[in-house]
């Protein structure tokens, strides 16, 4: 429906969501291929918002570049966004440098902003920004390792696709000593997003039993092309994103893709109504689910131990 068929004095809210390595062709439509996206388009939805009604929708996407960032939330200011949605570190760091005293900033998809300096806590964020975070601590990435190695045990050499950020990042640390406490030899094999090529030659160079995939935006981005690789390579995979499994790998554990976008809705539809950003409490993630891919173990010629299948979620046959 165009615009010009909106209701006279009926409010026309214009919301914006950057991407950081998925391309513009997967958020396009009114139901996107990315599943947060997805999520958000159809939460945005069920609360009145309609696109060419009452709702102008700006996606935008880095393509995997950071340094586009600065210019896409200085025209998403500049086309006066009542509010900028923002997945992935990068892009809300930018976009919090760019709108500190002007546009309400919901995030998700991050790990701490308040560590980051972005929010003073997450019970109280205070300035513009609020949203959803996707990962609770260190316990979150040591359980997926957990979960690796129980599925399987003779997983002794892991590859944990990351980028430098994500390596060097805190909770790393936390995570080399579950790995060496397991017997793990966990080793990095860095994510170059704009040069995939290289990243998958390094892993095969290490030569590892198992592959760990860091929950990253670019990760996300790239979810088909990992997954692809790891099949290639018949190297089994623990990724973070249910989307993942859905697309050919092993098994994921973490948070709902589809719910993080639901749940930005939320916020968007709470800021456009009157709330203060700084005052809505940052979301923690509340439930996580491990799903696993018999096909996938089939492929791999992996036997998962029933007693592992019956605590998944979801078994994809």
């Amino acid at each position: 429906m165009p615009l010009a068929s909106a209701q006279p004095g009926t409010r026309i809210y214009r919301v914006a969501v950057i991407l950081t390595t998925s391309p513009l062709a997967e958020m396009a439509g009114h139901d996107p291929v990315h599943p947060m996206i997805r999520g958000f388009v159809h939460g945005m939805r069920a609360l009145g918002y309609i696109e060419g009604r009452n709702l102008i929708l700006e996606r935008r996407t880095a393509g995997g570049t950071p340094e586009r960032y600065p210019g896409i939330v200085a025209e998403l200011v500049g086309l006066k966004a009542d509010v900028i949605v923002t997945a992935g570190q990068s892009a809300l760091i930018a976009s919090a440098k760019s709108t500190w005293s002007g546009v309400p900033i919901v995030t998700l998809g991050t790990d701490d902003p308040v560590k980051h300096g972005l929010a003073r806590s997450f019970a109280r964020p205070g300035g513009n920004l609020t949203g959803l975070v996707v990962v609770t601590g260190p316990e979150n990435i040591q359980k997926r390792l957990d979960l690796l190695k129980e599925a399987i045990p003779t997983a002794s050499r892991v590859a944990y696709l990351a980028t430098k950020q994500f390596w060097n990042h805190h909770y790393t640390k936390a995570l080399l000593q579950a790995a060496a406490a397991l017997g793990v030899d966990m080793v990095h094999a860095e994510h170059k997003p704009q040069d995939l090529d290289a990243t998958f030659a390094a892993i095969e160079r290490l030569r590892p039993d198992a592959l760990f995939v860091s929950g990253g935006a670019e990760s996300f981005g790239q979810r088909q092309q990992i997954v692809d690789f790891a099949r290639r390579a018949h190297l089994p995979g623990m990724y973070p994103y249910t989307a993942m499994v859905e697309a050919g790998g092993l098994m994921s554990y973490g948070t709902s893709a589809a719910g993080l976008g639901r749940g930005a809705a939320e916020y968007v539809d709470r800021i456009l109504k009157g709330a203060r950003p700084g005052d809505l409490p940052i979301e923690r993630p509340k439930t996580f689910e491990l799903v696993i891919s018999l096909r996938a173990a089939r492929e791999l010629g992996l036997t998962i131990p029933q007693s592992f299948l019956l605590r998944a979620d979801r078994v994809i046959e």
